[in-house]
């Protein structure tokens, strides 16, 4: 009777442990498309013609304005991925890290369109 408990016991937590890993891998695909779209997104407003005129700073307070579904999507994707990956850590600190990814996305971009509005001059 023991020996039967003990195999329903780990039977039933290799299971959770299956569910949560499986839970665990949506949601990093869900935070891998959040990211594409938001990129994706940055880079369609990175390359229309009327952008071209604006300096690097204007540029710079454009792209923290624009596509905010997408940054937004982004964020509460990766929020969601830590906090199941990493669920001891607190949740202030997920949300900062999502957030600097979000900063880092914009710096690229900026980063980007400086580099090369200096290189057609």
């Amino acid at each position: 009777m023991r020996a039967l408990r003990l195999i329903v016991g780990t039977t039933l937590l290799l299971a959770a442990s299956a569910v949560m890993a499986d839970e665990i891998d949506d949601a990093h695909r869900l935070a891998l498309v959040g990211r594409d779209s938001y990129w994706n997104c940055l880079a369609t407003e990175y390359s229309l013609p009327g952008n071209k005129a604006m300096s690097g700073p204007d540029f710079t307070t454009h792209i923290a304005e624009i596509c905010p579904s997408e940054r937004q999507n982004f964020r509460v994707s990766l929020v969601d991925y830590l906090s199941l990956q990493y669920p001891n850590v607190d949740a202030a600190d997920h949300m900062t890290m999502a957030n600097k990814a979000i900063a880092l996305a914009q710096k690229d971009i900026v980063t980007a369109f400086i580099k090369h509005k200096e290189a057609a001059k």
